[in-house]
């Protein structure tokens, strides 16, 4: 179901009645999944889809490519969006005639919410992923940004955020097939323009965050792309380009997708005993490849609206350079898991969220103590204005301290040994870039729920001192350290309260327990 009251449509073409999952992978054929019309003012991919699965039926050439892959598809994903229709939604595209919009029935953008599912497409599609488990993701797009001569750029899954192996196999052995296959087919190539400035200057690598399709799959092994075809461009070339990739993606994974069906199938099994997973990265500009880029000349000329220079990419001055390509990103965060997650029951919507995903998920059955490790958030950033219904949380600082705590019948226990370890680790950890603390879900603990009146704590506070020389030391030193601090008579109450019994044990613990290993 989607957010607008319509059913998400699911397609499959198969051969031999393999029409499921288990059927097709008894048959080892590999699993393509095509995901149209997520910002349906984009709508290239939905009408080069339709002709696609006309064709794989039609056609003998392409339908003998059934016989080693199975293909699934959402033909239109953003069903709310695409109902309403305009014209004008996409001021800087060419064609077509109509369109829908960016976002659903709630206003959210659907490319933002495979982790947090505020919508119901986003619950659908979560559920639909884990039961398919594709071993290869296209989600087709349109783009906006800087003028240059091809009709379609390409954001592939970051590599390094990719097991090695279905890095490698992705960067070394797919990647160049397929640009070269497009190039043939006279859809020329090349990575996502994702730049500063104009791309004269180098474009770099697109990080793609969980919350992003090809984010999300890359937390389920999933080898993904978002074909991008250019605004600019005719409507005809930009659906064309888009079928002529879909039909050599499907070639590719007709002759060389048993293999990615291997590589997947063992880093399911090894991701069961990693130990270590990195939670954020940043792009390492030490590293630099080089593309050979057919652009436009960028000029300036001056605005017609404002008298100042404005930027334009001038299509008489087209030119082929050598340009710097950032896509090495490198791990800033790395943590060592946990033997297992306990959440408090109180969170059940995080716990069907974690099911939609194929997380194993048990229910304590007793009254039990384990020995734990608490986060304590230290600091953090949250945006000022909303983003897709959230005031998101970033730059999260943590401590750990490590204690015997009681948890109660029917709290939650997800052990670290399963092979959807990633999608575990990213979303519970709180330094998570898309984690649930990240996207509020865990922000009940950050608001002190008791206090005191001044003028009656002020007697037990004194009385606190005089039993605590140690505290009184430090309130002293405090004092002698921070002119502000010895100034303000109200926070200096409030130190001793925040030091005291009185002050409440959950303020700031994340509710989510990290079990050690148990004696």
């Amino acid at each position: 179901m989607t957010d607008s009251g319509f059913p998400l449509q699911e397609v499959v073409i198969a051969n031999d009645g393999q029409f499921s999952p288990e059927a097709s992978r008894k048959a080892g054929k590999s699993i393509l999944f095509i995901n149209n019309g997520i910002h349906p003012g984009e709508p290239d991919g939905i009408d080069a889809a339709m002709i696609f699965a006309k064709e794989m039926v039609q056609k003998p050439e392409l339908t003998k490519l059934l016989d080693k892959v199975t293909i699934v598809m959402i033909p239109v994903y953003n069903i709310d969006g695409t109902i309403n229709r305009s014209c004008t939604s996409r001021a800087n595209q060419n064609g077509p005639e109509a369109y829908g919009f960016r976002g659903n029935a709630k206003n959210l953008d659907l490319n933002r919410d495979f982790v947090k599912c505020d919508s119901k497409n986003a619950i659908s599609f979560n559920q639909f992923f884990r039961r398919w488990d594709p071993d290869v993701q296209i989600d087709t797009h349109t783009s906006n940004g800087a003028d240059y001569q091809y009709t379609m750029t390409l954001i592939a899954t970051q590599k390094d955020k990719l097991d090695p192996l279905l890095n490698g196999f992705m960067t070394d052995v797919m990647l160049p097939e397929l640009y070269q296959n497009m190039k043939e087919a006279s859809w020329e190539m090349v990575p996502y323009v994702n730049s500063d400035s104009i791309p004269d200057m180098g474009i770099y690598g697109f990080m793609d965050h969980p919350r992003y399709s090809s984010g999300y799959a890359a937390m389920h092994h999933t080898i993904s792309f978002m074909p991008e075809t250019h605004m600019l461009k005719p409507y005809a070339d930009r659906v064309l380009s888009t079928l002529s990739f879909l039909r050599i993606t499907t070639k590719f994974m007709y002759e060389k997708g048993r293999e990615i069906v291997d590589i997947r199938k063992n880093i399911k099994e090894s991701v069961k005993n990693q130990l270590t997973f990195p939670l954020t990265y940043a792009l390492d500009k030490s590293k630099k490849d080089t593309l050979l880029f057919k652009g436009y000349e960028a000029k300036y000329k001056t605005s017609e609206v404002s008298g100042h220079q404005r930027l334009y990419y001038d299509q008489s001055a087209p030119f082929e350079k050598i340009i710097p390509f950032y896509n090495t990103y490198k791990a800033t965060l790395i943590i060592e898991k946990p033997d297992a997650y306990i959440i408090p029951q109180a969170y059940t919507d995080i716990i069907q969220k974690m099911k939609n995903n194929g997380v194993e998920v048990q229910i304590i059955s007793e009254n039990l103590t384990y020995d734990v490790e608490l986060y304590h958030i230290e600091n953090y950033h949250t945006s000022k204005t909303p983003y897709e219904g959230h005031y998101n949380h970033s730059k999260v600082e943590v401590s750990k301290r490590r204690e015997k705590r009681m948890y109660q019948k029917g709290d939650y226990l997800i052990y670290t040994n399963q092979s959807c370890n990633r999608y575990i680790i990213e979303t519970l950890e709180p330094q998570g870039v898309d984690s649930w603390f990240a996207w509020n879900f865990f922000d009940g603990v950050l608001m002190q729920k008791e206090g005191y009146s001044d003028y009656v704590f002020e007697d037990t506070a004194a009385d606190i001192l005089a039993k605590d020389p140690l505290l009184k030391q430090k309130l002293a030193v405090k004092r002698s350290t921070d002119q502000k601090f010895a100034a303000d008579a109200k926070a200096q109450l409030d130190f001793v309260f925040r030091n005291s019994e009185y002050y409440e044990p959950t303020h700031n613990i994340y509710p989510v327990s990290r079990m050690l290993k148990q004696n």
